[in-house]
């Protein structure tokens, strides 16, 4: 923690939060972030819950007083932070940990899509924020494309070329990640070049599962007709 983040107190000799904000009004986090288990793959894939934050809608702002100017992204990723700090502050202060996050997502709605990729793009850029990604399920009805990224470049965004494989499937290589993020048929992916694998999503770990799970049973079922067959082939006892 830095010496900024034990300054910020409240007279209680707290630490001080962020405000409170309203739920969002749309459910597009819980169905293509938290029920596909994004944001626990992504956690398990980095490792270190104590310094790597891998979380959906934590406010974003320069110290936790600050009031107005404040952004939510859907996901946010940030290495090397005091995650317990930004847990207690409600919030991720960029002059309490003394950088920004190193990427952000926002996920296309019909009540924001526009905002994603005009004002929220300013001020992720203003923040220093080294990537900021939009994803639009609907295939760019709400966004301005179904997959787009930027990369700050001297303190503007740039942005990430994609690669397009049909018109169903794209992908885009995230530095701040090491990973690809792609729109395959309206669903968000993240491939690990380095693992030449997708991370895996709820319903991959529960087919795994459940692979398994018959695996175990074909193979407690093999074991007990090799039982019979060798009671058959010993016959009856002596004592029979």
């Amino acid at each position: 923690m830095t010496s900024e983040s034990t300054a910020i107190m409240t007279a209680a000799g707290t630490p001080e939060t962020f405000p409170a904000f309203p739920p969002r009004s749309d459910m597009q986090n819980p169905i293509y972030l938290h029920r596909p288990a994004h944001i626990a793959s992504l956690g398990r894939h980095y490792g270190n819950p104590e310094t790597t934050l891998v979380l959906s809608e934590v406010p974003v702002g320069w110290r936790p007083g600050q009031r107005e100017g404040i952004r939510i992204p859907d996901l946010i990723v940030a290495f090397d932070v005091d995650c317990a700090s930004i847990i207690e502050r409600w919030g991720y202060a960029i002059d309490v940990e003394g950088k920004p996050p190193d990427f952000v997502l926002e996920v296309a709605s019909r009540t924001t899509g526009i905002t994603d990729y005009t004002e929220k793009r300013i001020d992720y850029e203003r923040f220093g924020i080294p990537e900021y990604w939009r994803f639009d399920p609907s295939g760019g009805r709400y966004h301005d494309e179904p997959l787009a990224g930027d990369r700050l470049v001297e303190g503007r965004y740039v942005p990430i070329a994609l690669e397009w494989t049909d018109d169903r499937h794209c992908r885009g290589y995230s530095a701040a990640l090491g990973l690809y993020a792609c729109w395959e048929d309206g669903q968000l992916r993240w491939y690990d070049p380095d693992g030449g694998r997708y991370l895996p999503t709820f319903d991959d770990e529960a087919a795994r599962a459940d692979r398994e799970a018959a695996g175990r049973e074909q193979a407690e079922a093999q074991i007990r007709r090799l039982r019979r067959q060798i009671e058959d082939l010993a016959g009856p006892s002596a004592d029979g």
